[in-house]
């Protein structure tokens, strides 16, 4: 019984949150007359697909696409590259400075891009970047890195630190441990950080506002508004546009959602895609360095094989004590 009310109640919210989205979809199917019927209807009496082809076909709302995907990927990218070595640093070492370099990390945190809009316009205008993708993608990846940061320096901090003793043992320097062992094992705190740092910079608005003028380097987000203004009013055309504006973020978490659910050390343990062995590294069997995962293998199985139970007392033989005499 339990199950069953859990199950409805989780239907529930999944009927509240996804109606939006719903009313969105369907509005985008009616034509433009019957969105100024009274009493408004749910349901269309009219299909009318062609609203999402005039919008796919329209070359303003291509050039937006492209510059929405264009600054979301970009600044995700920088974002990720920023991000991976200063969290991993900061998780794995202590240096003077660094509860400071965390706390103004955080900091950044508070301020809002709408408080900051007046002086990163007059930033970029004394540097002739307004209009240009280096503008934009600058300012989403400062705004998001500070959370990734975070974000990637717990997952850092949980992965024990024995599996980057069996890479060193195994051959691995810093770079390689990075790279071949800590980034696989960390794939879920990536995906985690590169999924916010995406649409955060996908769903902007009021920087993309300010820097961009120009018609034709809008990103989706202001593009989409001109389709209703004081002087024409396509609403059909808005919300298909709209609804097509949240394909790209459906494909992303689709496509990585194996990565979200996997487990935080899956595959840290014996396989392939270690370290190479070092040239003057003996073969035998017991030897450091003698095959790419014979150190992680250890690792694994120090995790792995239970303990012997601890014998109970009076069970053993116990030291001998000399007589006093």
């Amino acid at each position: 019984m339990r199950r069953l009310a859990l199950g409805a109640a989780g239907l529930l919210l999944a009927a509240a949150l996804l109606a939006p989205y719903a009313v969105m979809l369907l509005t985008a199917l009616k034509p433009a007359a019957e969105l100024r019927v009274s009493p408004p209807r749910l349901l269309p009496q009219q299909w009318r697909p062609q609203n999402f082809w005039m919008v796919l076909r329209d070359p303003e709302f291509q050039s937006w696409l492209t510059v929405s995907l264009v600054v979301a990927v970009a600044s995700t990218l920088l974002v990720l590259v920023a991000a991976v070595p200063a969290a991993y640093h900061t998780a794995r070492h202590r240096f003077p400075g660094r509860a400071a370099f965390l706390f103004l990390v955080l900091v950044t945190q508070m301020f809002a891009p709408t408080a900051l809009v007046v002086g990163l316009y007059r930033e970029f205008f004394e540097l002739g970047l307004i209009n240009t993708y280096t503008a934009l993608v600058a300012v989403n990846a400062a705004f998001n890195l500070a959370f990734a940061i975070w974000i990637l320096r717990a997952f850092f901090a949980s992965i024990p630190r024995e599996i980057e003793e069996a890479a060193a043992v195994d051959g691995c320097g810093p770079a390689g441990t990075l790279f071949r062992i800590i980034l696989p094992v960390a794939a879920p705190g990536i995906v985690t950080a590169a999924i916010f740092a995406f649409i955060a910079a996908w769903n902007e608005y009021i920087v993309a506002l300010t820097l961009m003028t120009d018609a034709s380097m809008r990103p989706l987000t202001v593009g989409i508004t001109s389709y209703v203004t004081a002087y024409v009013q396509h609403w059909d055309l808005l919300f298909a546009a709209s609804t097509i504006a949240i394909v790209p973020v459906v494909i992303l978490f689709a496509s990585i959602e194996p990565y979200l659910v996997g487990g935080l050390t899956a595959g840290s343990a014996a396989g392939g895609g270690g370290c190479p062995v070092p040239a003057n590294a003996s073969q035998e069997p017991n030897q450091p360095g003698s095959g790419t995962s014979h150190a992680r293998k250890r690792v694994s199985a120090s995790w792995s094989e239970p303990h012997p139970p601890a014998a109970p007392p009076g069970s053993g033989r116990q030291r001998p004590t000399r007589a006093s005499s």
